[in-house]
């Protein structure tokens, strides 16, 4: 790394791969240096589409490059606890897309061993990252609606995926909750820290993942968020945070939105928009700016995706999948006794 440059290497070649690579390549100080991916083909089919002068068919030459600052785990998120921790082990910094991993000891592992590496390491929760979602979070901060009493996001698809596809495979992690859920709990801790009590009820498909989850969480506050998942019904992507002095409401697009209003007690709603100059509300920029600027400060984390916060997360999608009976098969391994 130099004060001119950020050196990333990219882990995985999917559409978010090439998403987070698109914007990486219009900001003058990062640049990629290499990808890699288990099908080679693959690897130089990117490498050329964006570039990359370095390609590799695996991910261990990828994690041994000493010319590479930091890696892009862009993976499923099953393979996320490999992935993240060979890079960590290798001496890299690494930016790991969401959910982090699959379920809490993973996640619990790979801060263990980029602590023990002394380096970085950050969950791409890219909104938290939003100039407009800090903008919120700010105002909530600052008291601008008062205590905040209830939370309510949402986040569906319309499918139907067929029984094939990733999101209803549990052996990738597969369900509404970790791919889609993971934004609308983020979006209620963002605002009220982890939940201290979780009701959950989902609907599984026959292969034993979540169709859709709907979460009640609470806390001793009194506060109350209400959060809900689906892979087989679109929703609107809307969120609402009501306070005892007023409520803040966001249209559509919470965990990337091109506004949202502010309505206080006694006063005229105010709206916030998005600044142009910040992007197109899809752009993933924010995340790798703050990766780059957390580099240079030689932060091992980032203040605003912070590692406990992570774990609190993904504390929650466990208690939640706990409630409703979702469970991956390498957990079911994990818990079968040793043979005699």
């Amino acid at each position: 790394m130099t004060e001119q440059s950020v050196r990333w290497g990219i882990l995985a070649t999917g559409g978010i791969a090439a998403a987070f690579a698109a914007d990486l390549v219009d900001l003058p100080d990062a640049e990629i240096v290499a990808v890699a991916s288990r099908r080679p083909e693959s690897a130089r089919a990117f490498a050329e589409r964006f570039g990359v002068e370095r390609a590799y068919g695996d991910w261990e030459s990828l994690a041994a490059d000493a010319d590479v600052d930091v890696v892009y785990v862009a993976t499923p998120h099953a393979a996320h606890r490999a992935a993240a921790g060979l890079c960590l082990e290798a001496g890299r910094h690494v930016l790991c897309e969401k959910p982090f991993t699959l379920n809490l000891r993973e996640a619990e592992e790979l801060v263990a061993v980029a602590r023990e590496h002394d380096r970085f390491l950050m969950e791409a929760m890219w909104m938290y990252c939003n100039p407009l979602v800090r903008r919120l979070k700010a105002l909530v901060d600052d008291g601008a609606i008062g205590q905040v009493r209830t939370v309510q996001a949402d986040f569906g698809l319309a499918g139907p995926f067929p029984s094939a596809h990733r999101l209803r495979d549990p052996a990738l992690g597969g369900g509404a909750l970790l791919d889609l859920g993971v934004y609308p709990v983020s979006f209620a801790q963002l605002l009220l820290g982890e939940p201290d009590e979780i009701a959950a009820r989902a609907v599984l498909s026959p292969e034993g993942v979540d169709l859709q989850t709907g979460a009640l969480l609470s806390w001793e506050s009194g506060a109350l968020a209400s959060v809900h998942c689906s892979i087989v019904g679109g929703t609107g992507g809307t969120a609402s945070v009501t306070g005892s002095l007023g409520r803040i409401d966001v249209p559509s697009g919470f965990f990337h939105p091109e506004r949202f209003v502010l309505h206080r007690d006694g006063k005229d709603p105010e709206e916030f928009t998005a600044d142009p100059a910040d992007g197109p509300r899809t752009s993933l920029r924010h995340e790798a700016e703050e990766v780059m600027r957390a580099l240079r400060a030689g932060e091992k984390e980032s203040p605003v995706v912070p590692l406990d916060g992570t774990l609190a997360v993904m504390r929650t999608l466990d208690a939640i999948r706990d409630r409703v009976g979702v469970r991956y098969p390498s957990e079911a391994a994990e818990a079968e006794p040793l043979p005699a």
